[in-house]
């Protein structure tokens, strides 16, 4: 047996992820992800109304709050057989992809960017801009002080950070701007629902907010502020600093299985036609294939609830029994949820893929613009990687900065021809199923619930993270961050960054101290990621 490093918890945000994967020859030979923290909304939402459900859901969530409260919407409106006009399809829309901008810039700089820029290898820059002058100035203050903040607890020297000094410095500097740009964002989302997070103005039926004309004019301003820094700083840092970093693609692949239930509506409903349509990728294979959620089910035999078969999310059951920690038996809270019993990676990569192999002329622009600019035209297969996933991250942000300016101006026109609905006017009913299937910035997003006397008889949620940190399933098939852990190089065990790396390529929003275990000593030793 290798050694058995314990990496808990890990990312950088929110909720509680721990990693455990077994080292050996200076690579990983097994993983576990252990989701560590249970939340239980699906038994607080029971026999509540169902209208409660957008307004909670959020609470799953502090960064893609907006998500979850569409998805609630949708899932509600599904079983009450109603639409939400014209404007609120558009508002929503707008809503969802100011949350998309701020997540996806957040991510990038904030949350992964220091697994592969080393702050203090900027010191050592020679900048002739007084700007990044006065950037390097706040960097020394940061290191001379002692109190790095932030940049306290990364591998700075590692051997794995390949960035020379000048460019590191230049992406701090961008890591400073890009906090403005999430403030912006924000401001975005606030002003169609009616703040961020927790957006107020969404529920099941619309919105509740008709536009002023000025109104949109601060919201386009804003937009366009933030569509070119995309243009002009997000996608040239991820060009410069990806060449550096080719090597990630060819580790950190995962499960070849991609999913997306589809994000911003289209004109007719049609999760086929969203900006970014419903569909799956099987085997690596780059072709799209059609999806139903009936198709979906979620294993439990890993996790630590009731054993029992795989259920459907419509027919599923959340009964805690925790017992301890096993990777040979029950190791984590998540369930393992599987399409067509396979494992699913979601997320950006998976939407940009779907979109690309969909038709969709815009995505396969700006991969394949990318790939060329790269020096790998038409290998699209590096992708399917960790490298990928932060292409993708930037490739989709900057196609929905561009989609929300014609939105806005759709919005525009159809107030200006009189067309001011923005909410479906509706009776609850006694009974019925309904299904949400949308996109969170980190995947494939859904909830299933069934009223019965008026009341939540059942809900079910499966988002993201769940399908990215699925465990083992009966089959003893891996989930994807599992698997894509296989393989991965680690130089230093004391300092894991390669692993880092795999792991928050894929954005689990579940926050950040490391902890290993050394076997030969029994030593353990701890670190903060964050």
């Amino acid at each position: 047996m290798g050694k058995r490093i314990v990496i808990d918890p890990i990312p950088r945000i929110e909720g509680h992820l721990g990693i455990e994967i077994e080292v050996e020859d200076g690579k990983v030979k097994n993983a576990w992800a252990s989701g560590t923290l249970f939340r239980g909304f699906e038994i607080i939402l029971k026999n509540r109304d169902p209208r409660d459900a957008w307004l909670l859901t959020q609470r799953i969530c502090g960064v893609c709050p907006t998500s979850h409260a569409h998805t609630s919407a949708m899932c509600i409106e599904d079983s009450y057989k109603i639409r939400p006009p014209d404007n609120a399809r558009i508002i929503r829309n707008l809503v969802e992809g100011s949350q998309f901008l701020h997540s996806h810039i957040l991510w990038f700089y904030h949350l992964t960017g220091l697994d592969y820029v080393d702050v203090v290898s900027a010191l050592s820059a020679k900048p002739t801009e007084q700007y990044l002058k006065n950037v390097q100035a706040k960097i020394k203050t940061f290191v001379d002080s002692g109190q790095l903040g932030p940049f306290a607890n990364a591998y700075w020297g590692h051997p794995a950070y390949k960035l020379p000094p000048d460019l590191n410095l230049l992406i701090v500097a961008h890591y400073l701007e890009a906090l403005e740009m999430q403030s912006e964002a924000s401001h975005l989302s606030a002003f169609f629902g009616g703040k961020m997070p927790m957006v107020q103005a969404t529920p099941p039926g619309g919105v509740t907010c008709t536009p002023s004309v000025e109104d949109i004019s601060n919201f386009l301003f804003r937009l366009k502020k933030i569509q070119a820094w995309v243009d002009n700083i997000f996608i040239p840092d991820v060009l410069i600093v990806a060449p550096y970093y080719l090597d990630y693609t060819a580790i950190g692949r995962g499960v070849g299985n991609y999913l997306a239930w589809g994000v911003f509506e289209d004109k007719g409903f049609d999760p086929n036609k969203r900006t970014l349509p419903m569909g799956a990728i099987y085997d690596w294979q780059l072709k799209r294939n059609e999806v139903n959620h009936k198709d979906v089910a979620e294993h439990v035999k890993h996790s630590w609830y009731k054993d029992g078969p795989a259920l459907n999310p419509a027919d599923g059951i959340t009964e805690p029994d925790f017992t301890d920690y096993d990777t040979e038996k029950k190791y984590t809270w998540a369930k393992a949820p599987r399409m067509t019993d396979k494992p699913m990676e979601v997320g950006a990569l998976s939407r940009m893929l779907i979109a690309y192999v969909s038709g969709n002329e815009t995505a396969k622009k700006l991969i394949d613009d990318t790939l060329n600019k790269l020096g790998v035209a038409g290998k699209h297969e590096l992708l399917m990687s960790p490298l990928g996933r932060a292409a993708a991250r930037a490739l989709e942000t900057k196609l929905i900065a561009d989609a929300m300016v014609t939105w806005t101006m759709e919005l525009i026109e159809n107030l200006k021809t009189g067309k001011n609905e923005v909410y479906t006017p509706h009776k609850m009913p006694d009974s019925g199923i309904g299904a949400g299937l949308w996109e969170a910035p980190r995947g494939a997003l859904g909830h299933w619930y069934s009223l019965k006397q008026g009341k939540v008889d059942r809900y079910q949620i499966i988002t993201p993270t769940a399908w990215n940190i699925s465990p083992r399933d009966e089959k003893g098939v891996r989930g994807p961050i599992e698997e894509a852990l296989v393989g991965t190089p680690v130089v230093d065990a004391k300092r894991p960054v390669e692993v880092l790396r795999v792991v928050h390529s894929f954005d689990p929003c579940i926050a950040c101290t490391v902890h290993i275990i050394d076997p030969e000593t029994n030593e353990i030793r701890k670190f903060r990621v964050s």
